[in-house]
């Protein structure tokens, strides 16, 4: 390479690495406090244009930091339990009798959702009562703010980011509004589906309804690898993608045990 072909290469590497520097400099900083999430949300506000439309901004601007958020994020202390006082705590015992009689009550939506999408009734049971103790629980928190929050938190800023990119999404197509309410998280519906998930997942249908958020629910698990008649408890086929619904080991155990209980002892053999 002649010394001209160096300094020209020299100086494109020279104005991409300033091009970076400037890129990270004006990126949305993250904070640890509410003093610097008004600043934050201007800057992400700036950065989301072109890629969120004209609602999702004006939602986006609209929004406060969630203190009540921050605060439960910090104390998830039930999903570090061990299994047996997590189920205690949870109810477990009361969500498997209730789910078999759901299962009985509602036959004809649980077979439809098992012929579609393999998945028998007693998990998807079990994260119902799980999430919101069939539909009792939703949450009252505004849906934005609080993923608004976690996305300019440090702790998780990353996965939030995400979350809010996708909630953004939902409020432009209208399947979300500015007022839309959930858990502290962010999650919303009858099994407490994250943004992301609602918009990679959700089959159509408001998620506060329970057909909806139970076909969405099995859906979510079919994605996942869901095997038609394999079982779902600990070693077995199943179990894997149950995983990737929660994180807590407890949780997990939870689902399967339960979900076992209202199928009649089967762990989704038949």
């Amino acid at each position: 390479m002649t010394k001209g072909g160096q300094f020209k290469t020299a100086t494109v590497a020279a104005l991409v690495a300033l091009m970076c520097m400037v890129g990270k400099a004006g990126a949305a900083q993250c904070g640890n406090g509410p003093a610097g999430f008004e600043a934050w949300k201007r800057q992400f506000a700036e950065e989301a244009r072109g890629r969120v439309g004209a609602s999702g901004i004006a939602a986006l601007v609209g929004t406060h930091y969630a203190t009540a958020t921050i605060a439960a994020d910090r104390g998830q202390r039930s999903m570090h339990l061990p299994f047996e006082q997590f189920c205690a705590k949870r109810g477990c015992s009361a969500i498997a009798a209730r789910g078999r009689a759901l299962k009985q009550s509602n036959a004809g939506l649980f077979a439809s959702i098992e012929q579609r999408y393999g998945v028998p009734a007693g998990p998807l049971i079990a994260i119902w009562g799980m999430e919101t103790g069939f539909g009792r629980e939703h949450g009252n928190q505004n849906t934005l703010s609080a993923v608004a929050t976690l996305a300019y938190d440090c702790r998780r800023s990353a996965y939030f980011t995400d979350q809010l990119y996708a909630a953004l999404t939902l409020i432009d197509r209208g399947v979300f509004s500015p007022g839309t309410r959930g858990s502290m998280h962010g999650e919303v519906g009858q099994t407490q589906f994250l943004p992301k998930t609602v918009l990679e997942y959700g089959t159509g249908g408001s998620l506060e309804g329970s057909a909806a958020a139970l076909s969405s629910t099995a859906n979510f698990l079919h994605a996942h690898g869901w095997q038609p008649g394999a079982g779902y408890q600990p070693g077995e086929a199943n179990f894997a993608v149950i995983q990737s619904w929660n994180a807590s080991p407890s949780y997990q155990q939870a689902i399967a045990q339960t979900g076992r209980q209202i199928d009649g002892g089967g762990g989704g053999r038949r």
